[in-house]
């Protein structure tokens, strides 16, 4: 099936929610993952409607709610007030974070915190028939495959997935490694390039990563999101670079 490219509103936290789908457009992007800092602050349902209207008016698709929630220290209240914020913003995917705390410093509290946490969240979305993802991101218990996987398996919930991103200064074997083995539960995949550390690079720097990733994802029989963020130096003009390099490996 197809991969549906688009961007992470936070890659332009400085450009007002009307610029951002501007640049997306112009740069040929399908769809737009809107974050929950800025651009949609949670629970103003005035706002994500707004939003919402400006992204079909270009011609765009909602990928996401990016929200900044954290498994295992919210209170069922926000959960309610992000699944009323995603609805709003016509967003079929919540982005949530699993907790505070790495892999390796995290106690058996922390994850069986993350763990009722992810559930309840997964639970309250699927009511409005709404999907939990996970950020794949350090300091936090998806920080590395196998705590991954152990979290999706011991929530065991349909409509909790996960992201997945290059960690930093992992080598491309390794994250073609990493990435087969979340495909069964992947549904985003956040597309930048950074090297070494996290030096911000055009997206082509990182074209022996990009090209077989997205060849996966294409191979898979459902839509996959392949977002771009973290554009170098924060530039409009960089996004329309990388979407055309984007756009020419998919």
């Amino acid at each position: 099936m197809s991969v549906r490219t688009g961007l992470v509103s936070v890659t332009f936290r400085q450009l007002p929610v009307d610029q951002v789908v501007e640049v997306a457009a112009k740069s040929g992007l399908a769809a737009i993952e809107w974050g929950g800092d800025v651009h949609v602050p949670l629970g103003n349902l005035v706002n994500a409607k707004r939003v919402r209207n400006l992204t079909e008016v270009h011609g765009l698709q909602v990928a996401a709610y990016g929200s900044y929630l954290r498994a295992g220290s919210v209170d069922r209240e926000e959960m309610r007030s992000a699944v009323a914020t995603a609805e709003a913003l016509g967003a079929r995917r919540i982005r949530v974070w699993a907790g505070n705390v790495g892999t390796a410093e995290a106690g058996v509290g922390d994850r069986m915190a993350v763990t009722r946490g992810l559930g309840e969240l997964a639970d309250m979305a699927a009511g409005a028939g709404i999907e939990i993802a996970m950020e794949f991101h350090r300091n936090t218990l998806t920080d590395e495959v196998d705590s991954t996987i152990t979290l999706l398996l011991d929530v065991g919930a349909p409509n909790l997935t996960t992201y997945w991103q290059p960690p930093v200064d992992l080598d491309d074997a390794e994250c073609l490694q990493q990435l087969e083995a979340l495909m069964p539960w992947l549904s985003t995949v956040h597309v930048f390039s950074w090297w070494p550390s996290n030096n911000r690079l055009p997206l082509a720097a990182r074209e022996s990563l990009w090209r077989p990733v997205l060849d996966r994802l294409a191979a898979e029989p459902r839509e996959i999101n392949a977002l771009l963020e973290f554009v170098a130096d924060d530039s409009p003009e960089q996004l329309t670079k990388d979407a055309a390099d984007l756009h020419s490996w998919v």
